[in-house]
């Protein structure tokens, strides 16, 4: 008897081929076929939703980057205009803009009847509904500025009314105008034949991009440059006192910092900090800095600190990690050279970490840039920006809107050409986020060190 095995018992191998899959492989490699399927579906309806939004917003706001204008010859008549005769600037200005009105709308109708347009209109009172309530004002700063001009016929571009410029984008219907006090079928009727005498012509409206606000009555003439001039005052805030605070912070939280319970709390309620809810922070620049410090309500200034408040925790995350990839040799070597720790620091760390630095801080603005609910509790969403500030000071101190602000608040009006400006002002706004996003790409490729 013997332990060793016969030939009998020796069980031959399976026969297989290394070129088939056995079922193992083939059940791996359907699951990662299906994960990539997957992935790819993600991103498909990921690319999708971003164009179906990219498309909404141009459609919806492509229309407040043209306007309808009425090209009418106005004549400044010296009887109404100087009764004086004597060209004196400041009796011209004693006339208000209900004295250049009738003249706007006489210059129409004289154009209408020129022109051989058969309308119902026999009156100019009646024409009133196809100008912007603006006109008058426009005319009026004319003759203010050129008072020699009195007792000729001028023309002037002026702005349509919104229903026209509307009608004219589709914007308002012939079945909704049965419903609507401030114009009629009629009108438009004569606003069909004003377009075919090349009298009402569309045009690229720059004022929507230098003007400011205006009123509920004259939306066509709102502008959102004003708006803009408020949020770069407060970004210029932001960016002179986040940068260094917070690079400060960064740099000796990570370098100088020791490692004790009081640093490890103050870096949790920094990342705590960077969770809290916008509006929060503006309750704090609410009571704090305008309600403790006195300091003018819808200011740039204030809004700019709040938005600093809000976008310190990030710059000093993305300050920290860009600190942490710069690795510990360079540290080492720099003060085994003999530099002290500073030195180390500001002459080796500091320079390599720059590109995230900057990237962050840039990316810290452009979120600051686009925040709307901070900027609700201090007052810069009920102010109309009708005036651009005076000069710098006036810039920080003075009331002004912001850019998220302003679309806020022509979301909120009832005429649908403030609907339009509040899209418009959407793809502006964008703009300048995605100008920024790229402006930190290029910092980061510019300036970014391999070692």
């Amino acid at each position: 008897m013997t332990d060793m095995a016969t030939n009998n018992d020796i069980v031959p191998p399976a026969k297989s081929s290394l070129l088939a899959l056995d079922a193992r492989t083939q059940r791996r490699n359907r699951e990662e076929s299906t994960f990539k399927a997957l992935g790819l579906g993600a991103v498909g309806i990921g690319m999708l939703f971003l164009l179906i939004l990219l498309t909404t917003i141009v459609s919806n706001g492509v229309g407040a980057f043209t306007q309808t204008f009425i090209n009418v010859p106005v004549y400044l008549d010296p009887a109404k205009l100087d009764k004086k005769g004597e060209r004196n600037l400041d009796d011209i200005k004693k006339v208000s803009t209900f004295g250049y009105s009738p003249l706007v709308l006489n210059g129409l109708l004289e154009l209408v009847q020129e022109n051989g347009i058969d309308t119902p209109f026999e009156k100019s009172k009646q024409m009133k509904s196809l100008v912007s309530a603006s006109a008058a004002a426009k005319v009026r700063d004319y003759v203010i500025a050129n008072p020699d001009q009195i007792g000729e016929t001028v023309t002037f571009n002026l702005l349509a009314a919104s229903r026209v410029d509307g009608y004219l984008k589709d914007r308002v219907k012939r079945e909704d105008v049965a419903r609507d006090k401030n114009i009629s079928a009629e009108h438009l009727d004569l606003v069909d034949e004003l377009v075919k005498a090349g009298i009402v012509k569309k045009g690229f409206n720059w004022s929507f991009i230098t003007g400011a606000d205006a009123s509920e009555s004259r939306a066509e003439q709102a502008g959102i440059g004003v708006a803009m001039m408020g949020s770069f005052f407060m970004m210029l805030v932001v960016l002179l006192l986040s940068l260094p605070i917070g690079v400060a912070a960064s740099i000796y939280l990570e370098e100088f910092a020791p490692q004790n319970k009081f640093t490890d709390l103050i870096e949790v309620n920094i990342s705590n900090l960077a969770a809290v809810p916008s509006i929060v922070f503006g309750i704090l620049g609410l009571a704090v800095f305008i309600q403790f410090m006195h300091l003018p309500q819808s200011a740039p200034l204030v809004g700019g600190l709040v938005l600093t408040l809000m976008t310190l925790p990030t710059i000093i995350i993305s300050t920290r990690a860009a600190l942490k990839a710069v690795p510990s040799s360079i540290r080492q070597a720099a003060l085994g050279v003999g530099a002290s720790k500073m030195q180390s620091v500001f002459h080796h760390v500091l320079p390599l970490a720059m590109p995230g630095i900057l990237t962050g801080t840039i990316i810290g603005l452009a979120q600051a840039l686009g925040e709307t609910a901070p900027l609700l509790l201090i007052g810069m969403v009920g102010y109309i920006a009708s005036n651009p500030p005076d000069g710098i000071v006036s810039g920080f101190m003075d009331p002004n809107s912001a850019m998220p602000a302003q679309i806020y608040e022509w979301a909120k009006r009832a005429d649908p050409a403030y609907y339009e400006r509040a899209w418009g002002g959407i793809i502006i706004l964008l703009l300048f986020l995605l100008t920024m996003n790229v402006i930190a790409v290029i910092l980061r490729r510019r300036f970014e060190r391999r070692w």
